[in-house]
């Protein structure tokens, strides 16, 4: 039962770096080294996997930089747990 639960929260993450590459092509932005943390991702249960959103050139900075400017802002809650990637909420937190 642990393991379908790390499984799938697996596969929740990696569904998540998709539709932030997906994301990201659509505005014209490409991060070469988009994936997730392979010691985060070795580490397991508790915690999920953290996205690695790797090393880009300068002006791919910007670029998202200005793709990200042109939305309105969205307040983050630091302390919330993870998002489900599939249910688009939080998850993990009772």
């Amino acid at each position: 039962m642990e393991n379908d639960n790390v499984r799938s929260t697996e596969e929740a993450c990696e569904a998540a770096v998709r539709e932030l590459g997906d994301a990201l092509e659509r505005a014209g932005i490409v991060l070469p080294s988009l994936g997730l943390d392979a010691v985060t991702l070795t580490a397991g249960p508790p915690r999920a996997p953290l996205v690695d959103l790797g090393r880009c050139l300068a002006g791919t900075a910007r670029q998202l930089t200005a793709a990200l400017l042109a939305v309105p802002a969205v307040p983050v809650d630091h302390t919330a747990g993870p998002v489900d990637a599939k249910q688009g909420n939080e998850g993990g937190r009772g």
